[in-house]
C-alpha cells in the first residue's frame, strides 16, 4: 500500500468529516476542566478552532494564543473566534513562545499527531507557568470512537493492510492508561484523567458516509485509494452494519480520553 498520510490542510473537508464533533466535544471538555476566568490560554494544534471558540465562549479567558502547522486552519480559526488573539504558524516541537508565558495550555484531537509527546509535553512545561495547567483529549480510536470503528472494522474485510492506517492501532497514546503514564513521565503533578461523551447523530446513511469522500486525513484517503468496485464493496458492507433508527438516522457514540496535570 503506498503511504497515506494523517495530513489536514484543508479546513472544509475536515469541518465535514471531524470539526462538527470537535465542536461538539470541546466544551465538555472545559466542563471538565472547570478552569478559572481571566487566565492566559494556548491551544496547541489548534486546528479550524472549535478548542478555542469554546474556550473564548465559555472560559472567559484575558487573552488567547493559537498556534498550528497549517495556515488553513489558522485562517478558520480566526474567523471563529470573536476576540483578537494571538495566531501562530508552527508546531510544539518548536514553538516561538516565551518561556512561562501560559496559565493554562490545552490541546484538542492533536496530541496523537505529535511525532514526539515526550518531547512535546517538555516544551509546553516550558512555555506554561509554575502551577499552571496542562490538559489535552484525544478520541478513543480503539474503543468507542463509533464513527471510525465502524469504517476500519468493515474496511478490514475488503483490505487487511487498512490496519497499517487504522487509528486505533497507529495511535497508543490514545489510550488512558498510556495517557498518564507519558504525564507523570514528563513531570506533572496532580493528574487526573477521565472518559468524555458525546452523541454522533447522523441525518441518514448518506450524511455518515460523503464525509468520508473529501479525500484528506487516513480514512478518506484510504477509501480514495480503492477501485471503484471495491469503494462500493465496502459502502455497502459498512451500510449493512450500521445501527439505524426508524427514521433512517445513525446514532453512534464518540468517546474522547481527557487528561490534565500541573507544572510544579
Amino acid at each position: 500500500m503506498n503511504r497515506i498520510g494523517d495530513t489536514w490542510n484543508s479546513g472544509n473537508p475536515y469541518e465535514y468529516f471531524m470539526g462538527r464533533w470537535s465542536s461538539l466535544m470541546a466544551p465538555e471538555f472545559l466542563k471538565w476542566l472547570n478552569i478559572s476566568p481571566n487566565l492566559e490560554w494556548l491551544d496547541i494544534g489548534c486546528g479550524t478552532g472549535a478548542l478555542s471558540e469554546a474556550i473564548v465562549e465559555h472560559c472567559n479567558p484575558l487573552n488567547i494564543s493559537c498556534i498550528d502547522p497549517s495556515e488553513g486552519f489558522l485562517e478558520m480559526a480566526k474567523e471563529r473566534l470573536s476576540i483578537n488573539g494571538d495566531y501562530i504558524v508552527g508546531n510544539v516541537s518548536n514553538m516561538p513562545i516565551a518561556n512561562e508565558r501560559f496559565d493554562i495550555i490545552v490541546s484538542g484531537l492533536a496530541l496523537n499527531f505529535f511525532p514526539n509527546v515526550s518531547s512535546a509535553l517538555s516544551e509546553m512545561k516550558r512555555v506554561s507557568k509554575l502551577n499552571g495547567t496542562i490538559a489535552a483529549y484525544v478520541w478513543d480510536y480503539a474503543d468507542r470512537m463509533d464513527y471510525l470503528r465502524y469504517f476500519w472494522d468493515a474496511a478490514y474485510q475488503i483490505d487487511s493492510k487498512s490496519r497499517e492506517l487504522d487509528e486505533g492501532i497507529r495511535f497508543p497514546i490514545c489510550n488512558s492508561d498510556n495517557l498518564k503514564n507519558t504525564f507523570q513521565q514528563a513531570g506533572l503533578s496532580d493528574i487526573e484523567s477521565t472518559f468524555l461523551d458525546i452523541d454522533t447523530i447522523f441525518k441518514s446513511f448518506e450524511d455518515f458516509w460523503n464525509p468520508f469522500l473529501g479525500g484528506q486525513g487516513p480514512a478518506p484517503s484510504f477509501l480514495a485509494s480503492l477501485t471503484k468496485e471495491l469503494q462500493e464493496e465496502l459502502k455497502v458492507n459498512i451500510r449493512n452494519i450500521l445501527p439505524v433508527e426508524s427514521d433512517g438516522s445513525i446514532r453512534l457514540l464518540g468517546r474522547a480520553i481527557a487528561i490534565q496535570g500541573k507544572h510544579k
